[in-house]
């Protein structure tokens, strides 16, 4: 079992402990209240109805403390079997429609895969991806450009994205805060002084972070650098929009799961100068990525 296993244990652990101890307290004080609220002046019960009650007094609350305890296990369990029971049950299933995988022959490529196996390393189907945006230095419409390719994304491989605004956060090498929770998708534009990668012809940066829980990785964040000066120069060309939403759905292929390809009618062509839309193999890698479990 790795670490992160045992951490999601040891915190399940802890929240199931507190709902006991507030069950206990819930308990104590309904037992209290009806042996309180009887009115006074009644007739009492008989010494055999008495017993009777006693017998009996406890075991709604008893009842409810077991349902409420169910619930809590069936609601925070980390187990895979407690992630397929929530499937089931409606209460933690896909957020988009599957994506039928297209098969015309194009190719694609992953950045990961899982340990021992073939299957791509993605996202949580369902969970929404969350994003913002650092809009410094973007160009004129960036708000039309980020909300198209994120469209194409969310259509190719049915996965959810939320916009959680912009931000002033420019931290594109590391999306995990210092409670180790992972934070949104930083979207932004840079220099190579800021992010030296984007040096050269460079013209974005993509990439994700994932996290492994019993043996299976799950993406959870990343981010996506775009280079400021070439997003400047396309701003003022005919056609730039479309090969700067090009550029930021390339970046988003990477983020999502998607590596380079050597097939230049692929948008994850390593060199593309030209192709603006996703290619059959792209739209493959995607919708295979978009397929996985939730987890």
């Amino acid at each position: 079992m790795s670490f992160a296993d045992r951490r999601a244990q040891r915190r399940w652990r802890r929240e199931m402990e507190r709902r006991l101890r507030e069950l206990d307290r819930l308990d104590d004080r309904h037992l209290h209240q009806h042996q309180v609220h009887r009115p006074l002046g009644s007739p009492g019960p008989t010494t055999s109805r008495r017993r009777e009650r006693k017998q009996r007094g406890p075991v709604v609350p008893g009842l409810l403390v077991v349902l409420v305890i169910m619930v809590g296990v069936f609601l925070v369990d980390p187990s895979d079997s407690g992630r397929r029971l929530r499937e089931l049950a409606g209460f933690d299933g896909r957020l988009g429609e599957l994506v039928g995988v297209p098969e015309e022959g194009g190719e694609y490529a992953f950045v990961t895969t899982q340990p021992g196996s073939d299957e791509p390393v993605s996202w949580n189907p369902c969970r929404p991806i969350r994003y913002v945006v650092n809009p410094d230095s973007a160009p004129d419409g960036w708000e039309d450009l980020v909300t198209e390719a994120t469209s194409d994304i969310a259509d190719a491989t049915g996965f959810r994205f939320e916009d959680e605004g912009t931000t002033d956060d420019r931290d594109f090498e590391d999306r995990i805060d210092g409670l180790n929770r992972a934070k949104p998708v930083l979207i932004g534009w840079a220099d190579d002084t800021e992010v030296p990668r984007l040096a050269g012809d460079v013209a974005g940066l993509g990439g994700s972070t994932y996290v492994e829980r019993q043996g299976r990785r799950t993406y959870i964040t990343g981010s996506i650098a775009l280079d400021t000066d070439l997003f400047a120069e396309l701003d003022d060309k005919r056609g730039g929009d479309d090969l700067m939403r090009a550029i930021i759905t390339h970046e988003l292929g990477h983020v999502i799961g998607l590596d380079h390809v050597e097939d230049r009618s692929e948008l994850m062509y390593e060199g593309n100068i030209g192709q603006t839309e996703l290619g059959p193999g792209d739209r493959e890698g995607l919708a295979r990525l978009g397929s996985v479990e939730c987890g």
